[in-house]
């Protein structure tokens, strides 16, 4: 084979090679940037739940404390309702004390 024929061929190759290369390149920078995007997406999905989480769990402790502060409400007012009654039932007893007091003291005055 003539000299100039084997240049050729060899820088043929050469040129191939050069070509194969950088579409080996081009295409792993094409994989990266796929990657990254692929990984933007996981990592937004991750965060969209968890926020969405965050939110479920504030809605369900804040209806606990709602129905937690009812309980304590009704609590309270059945307490209340329990001592005006104690209290009413204790009328009586509570004035004939007093005017038995006050008899006491006018007697005691005279």
């Amino acid at each position: 084979m003539p000299r100039p024929e084997v240049l050729e061929r060899i820088k043929a190759a050469e040129s191939e090679a050069e070509e194969i290369v950088e579409e080996a390149e081009a295409d792993r920078e094409e994989r990266i940037a796929e990657a990254r995007e692929r990984a933007d997406e996981i990592r937004a999905e991750a965060e969209r739940e968890a926020d969405e989480m965050a939110e479920r769990r504030l809605e369900e402790a804040t209806a606990e404390i709602e129905a937690e502060a009812e309980e304590i409400r009704q609590d309270g007012e059945a307490t209340r309702e329990e001592l005006i009654a104690q209290a009413e039932e204790r009328m009586d007893e509570a004035v004939e004390f007093a005017i038995a007091q006050f008899e006491e003291a006018v007697h005691a005055q005279t």
